[in-house]
């Protein structure tokens, strides 16, 4: 271009119309002609009607999303919030361990046995659902559970924590440890428990009785529950969005239970059983309880009921052919005849106590000389014409008290206690009175659950002489617990102590550190005179001397004295004889008794002898282990 002409520029006419106008104007007049809208004006102004079509569309939309928004924030707040924090963090519990429990010497009778569980942590297992059923589907072919019920059994719950298999043995245990720490199943988890594991023997049963993992409790297991069972501790679990664990806190850490330290001496409770076994294997019987008592204390040395149970049946597995067995077995093997029940007729081993009635109401002394014929007859107040008989076991002549007592003259014991002729006997109220006086007839307060007690007389118009003759010595109208009998015989043993008899002697930590210790406790405490229970004493010593217990206490390691007694049951055998329940009742040393025992063995076939040679025996045996200890 020459460069005269570069700078120049040609000025158009403004009439002059560019390409590009044109082609705008052909755009616009289309539009014009299309939409009624002219390109000439910049700004077209709205019409009212669709302003305030555009202002009402807007205020409901607004309305809409706020009311959404109050929903989900104020109405459901918490709600969500819940939820939130329930996926964003997660509590488990952190186990600890039952209190065990150990013999007066610290041998422990209770262990906690480990057992594995493998359980589902509900809120860890996968949120989309393709997987989730994959996992709960591997695991339903794992435990050999069906695939509906467990998915049921899972969305179900109410527990963040649902148990699939329980006490997994070791096989199946490294298996599903292997794929859990491998991440191949999400949700699920090894967790690591514990059930009480008791002897193999079962002398122990009634006592400590068990603790099922449905939580139910007898014996101690469950009288002292508060103490042995353990708090829980927690543990704070926090997750991002895709279920990472991203920390966790300790909120509280767990306790374990405390452990009781118990009077039971327990190799006299096994040898009491052993012995006991033995003597209903002689005989023909089946059932026998036995309690002994320190008389210094009231602690309960030893407390057999046969037949016992295995504890571990029902504190870990248990088959449903052997409940349906100990279900229908009719000796009812679950029951504590030591403590349960209405107890037994007592026989003679009660005349002690009547001994005792008459000397502190003046009817005898020590000195008073009764003829005691083979039977006393009296006449019958419904049928004059008649009398009704009560004979002795065999002809005894004249005696007094203590003579009575180590013999076991029932014609004695009839005429004190109901009269004779113009002899005025103690009559049933006030035999009845010191019963109750010496803790019959109520509880006696053990530490122990399902505790029964015995039966009293009901005197009412249509009692009769014959009934308190029989009610004298120990029959009729009147049962007692092996409990009852033990414990009634203490303050003569201790010479006017009644105590209230206690199974645990102390609370102890997991470190056997000495949390509390179990105080003796007096129910009644000089309400026989010290000359009366002397009297009843040299009674019962003599039994052990001359009488019904000579030949078998005789010639123990240590003095003693006894009391016997034989009830009848009205059972007959098919020859004719008679059964009945065996009693004994013997404290040693005779000078400062350590040991109150008494021992009954039911049904006894006429003729037998029971509970004697197992009280020998036992006691034979306590006092060498004694002997042997002192001299060590």
């Amino acid at each position: 271009m020459d460069k005269h002409l570069k700078n120049k520029r040609i000025k158009k006419n403004k009439n002059e119309i560019e390409p590009q106008e044109i082609f705008l104007d052909t755009v616009a007049k289309k539009k014009e002609d299309d939409f009624g809208i002219s390109e000439k004006r910049f700004e077209v102004p709205l019409s009212k009607k669709v302003f305030w079509s555009l202002i009402t569309v807007f205020f409901i939309l607004i309305s809409i999303l706020w009311g959404e928004a109050f929903y989900f924030q104020v109405i459901q707040g918490k709600t969500f919030s819940d939820l939130s924090k329930k996926n964003k963090f997660v509590i488990h519990s952190i186990e600890a361990e039952r209190g065990v429990i150990y013999d007066k010497n610290m041998k422990q009778l209770v262990f906690n046995k480990p057992i594995f569980d493998l359980v589902c942590q509900k809120e860890e297992l996968p949120k989309k659902e393709k997987q989730k059923n994959k996992i709960i589907m591997e695991v339903s072919q794992i435990a050999q559970k069906n695939y509906d019920d467990l998915r049921k059994k899972i969305d179900d719950s109410d527990f963040s924590s649902i148990p699939i298999l329980k006490d997994i043995n070791h096989e199946m245990l490294v298996f599903l440890e292997t794929k859990i720490i491998a991440g191949k199943l999400p949700g699920f988890q090894i967790k690591n428990n514990a059930v009480r594991e008791y002897g193999q023997d079962t002398f122990f049963s009634h006592l400590i009785g068990y603790e099922r993992k449905t939580g139910e409790k007898i014996g101690l297991e469950s009288y002292y529950d508060e103490t042995l069972k353990t708090k829980l501790g927690e543990i704070k679990i926090k997750r991002d969005a895709s279920g990472n664990i991203i920390s966790k806190k300790v909120i509280s850490l767990p306790e374990s239970g405390k452990s009781l330290v118990l009077n039971i001496d327990s190799g006299l409770e096994k040898k009491i059983s052993e012995e006991m076994k033995k003597s209903l294997a002689r005989v023909g019987s089946k059932v026998g309880a036995a309690v002994a008592i320190d008389p210094r204390t009231g602690g309960i040395l030893a407390l057999v009921s046969e037949p016992g149970f295995d504890n571990n049946l029902f504190s870990q597995k248990m088959s449903e052919n052997k409940w349906e067995k100990m279900q229908n077995n009719p000796i009812n093997p679950l029951f504590n005849r030591a403590i349960s029940g209405k107890g037994y007729p007592t026989g003679s081993v009660i005349k002690p106590i009547v001994g005792i009635a008459a000397l502190e109401e003046g009817i005898i002394t020590s000195k008073t000389k009764i003829y005691c014929p083979l039977k006393i007859c009296v006449q019958n107040r419904w049928h004059p014409e008649k009398e009704d008989c009560f004979p002795d076991w065999r002809f005894h002549g004249t005696s007094d008290i203590k003579k009575a007592i180590a013999e076991s003259i029932n014609t004695f014991f009839y005429i004190i206690g109901g009269g004779y002729e113009d002899f005025n006997g103690l009559g049933v109220r006030k035999i009845k009175k010191w019963f109750e006086a010496f803790g019959f007839g109520s509880k006696t307060g053990i530490d122990l659950p399902g505790e029964g007690q015995g039966v009293l007389p009901v005197i009412d118009k249509n009692w009769l002489l014959g009934n308190t003759y029989h009610l004298s010595i120990g029959q009729g109208a009147f049962t007692a617990t092996p409990l009852e009998v033990a414990v009634a015989f203490v303050p003569i043993a201790n010479k006017g102590r009644l105590l209230e008899p206690h199974i645990v002697k102390e609370i102890v930590d997991t470190n056997k550190n000495l949390i509390e210790k179990i105080e003796p406790k007096i129910i009644r405490e000089n309400f026989v005179k010290k000359e009366n229970l002397n009297i009843i004493r040299e009674a019962m010593r003599e039994t052990t001397l001359t009488g019904t217990a000579a030949n078998y206490l005789k010639n123990l390691p240590v003095t003693s004295a006894a009391k016997t007694g034989t009830a009848q049951t009205g059972k007959k055998t098919k020859d004719g004889k008679d059964y009945s329940n065996s009693w004994i009742t013997v404290f040693a040393p005779y000078e400062n008794p350590k040991i109150v025992l008494t021992i009954m063995i039911k049904d006894v076939k006429e003729g037998n002898v029971a509970v004697k040679p197992v009280a020998r025996e036992v006691l034979n045996w306590y006092f060498s282990q004694e002997n042997q200890l002192n001299n060590e």
